[in-house]
């Protein structure tokens, strides 16, 4: 079960007048729990306000798991959001946060291939992780272009020039600033897709962005499969509800299940009336979720033989789901046989 977790804030560092990198002492025994990939997330418990007791924020990790041997996320203050907000004026060194392990599917599955990286703004949190993590442990050439504001608004700015120039034959790094430039369009996208068109993508910023370089990486004959995007939604509910994990089933209709889960093959049976999450949870497994909601992207399985149907999506685009993809806390089968991987 996803059971939330304690960790002490070791450091704080002001990365820009609006973003705070907050970094995490992991104990010794608890390392296995928060061994993660680059580019995945942690869902923070953050105290609310009224009748709130609290609130559940996801961000992502900027830390290497192949680089330091602490945890950091980064976080930047956006106008009318509470937990930014709370976070870079309330947060201190010495605090207890609970959170949630790291989960996410935003992460390669080989540090060893050529990547294709475009960030703008705190879009960049878990573009940096995957960037030093292929550096350091890869061997593919990586293109990096980072879109801001402005000169102030850059995050990690020092941090990826000295990369650059530590691994000159292996990061390309281009950055571009909107106060100088305007915003990055078609055109310039294009360019770089065009030139680029057979490596893995990793896109993270403003949807608008996101939107922008999907469509200019697909039409310059980028493989859909080959194209990965970051999508977070607010959370809703709170998934540290640990008593509320467990559903109880109210039919009696049930699907025959075949689910691969962390390299076993398992049957079950699966009421029609419960999530693909909420029946594995009743049958003891422990698969990957955080919000719970269809916003985060946690849960994505692929079904591999019958149907499944989604609740709600937030995350997945009708690529995604002609490929199979569905978000497990969303899923209920719409066939009497059903097969899917989590692996």
């Amino acid at each position: 079960m996803n059971m939330p977790y304690e960790l002490t804030v070791s450091r704080v560092v002001q990365e820009t007048p609006e973003a705070v990198s907050i970094w995490f002492d992991v104990p010794e025994t608890q390392w296995e729990v928060f061994a993660y990939d680059p580019g995945q997330f942690l869902t923070l418990r953050i105290p609310g306000v009224g009748d709130e007791k609290y609130v559940a924020r996801c961000y992502s990790l900027s830390s290497s798991p192949h680089a330091e041997d602490e945890l950091a996320v980064t976080v930047k203050r956006t106008a009318g959001g509470y937990g930014s907000n709370w976070l870079c004026d309330n947060i201190a060194v010495g605090a207890t946060v609970t959170v949630l392990p790291p989960s996410g599917h935003f992460t390669p599955k080989d540090l060893d291939a050529d990547m294709a990286l475009f960030a703008a703004g705190s879009g960049i949190t878990p573009i940096m992780s995957i960037v030093k993590s292929a550096l350091l442990e890869g061997g593919g050439h990586l293109v990096l272009f980072y879109a801001n504001q402005d000169a102030e608004s850059v995050i990690f700015g020092e941090d990826l020039r000295y990369l650059a120039k530590q691994f000159p034959e292996r990061l390309t790094l281009i950055e571009w600033l909107e106060s100088e430039r305007g915003l990055p369009d078609r055109r310039v996208v294009s360019e770089l897709c065009g030139d680029y068109r057979n490596r893995m993508y990793f896109v993270c910023g403003p949807a608008s962005f996101m939107d922008l370089v999907v469509d200019v990486a697909h039409k310059a004959g980028v493989q859909h499969r080959n194209v990965h995007r970051e999508i977070f939604q607010s959370l809703r509910s709170d998934p540290f509800d640990v008593e509320n994990n467990v559903k109880e089933s109210m039919t009696k209709e049930q699907a025959r299940l075949v689910v691969f889960l962390d390299g076993e093959r398992t049957e079950l049976e699966w009421p029609k009336d419960l999530s693909l999450v909420e029946v594995l949870l009743n049958e003891g497994f422990s698969p990957p979720y955080s919000c719970r909601e269809g916003g985060c992207g946690a849960c994505v399985c692929k079904v591999m033989d019958g149907d499944i149907e989604m609740r709600v999506n937030d995350v997945l685009d009708e690529d995604d789901i002609e490929e199979g993809d569905r978000l497990a806390c969303q899923s209920v089968p719409i066939t009497d046989n059903v097969t899917v991987t989590f692996d």
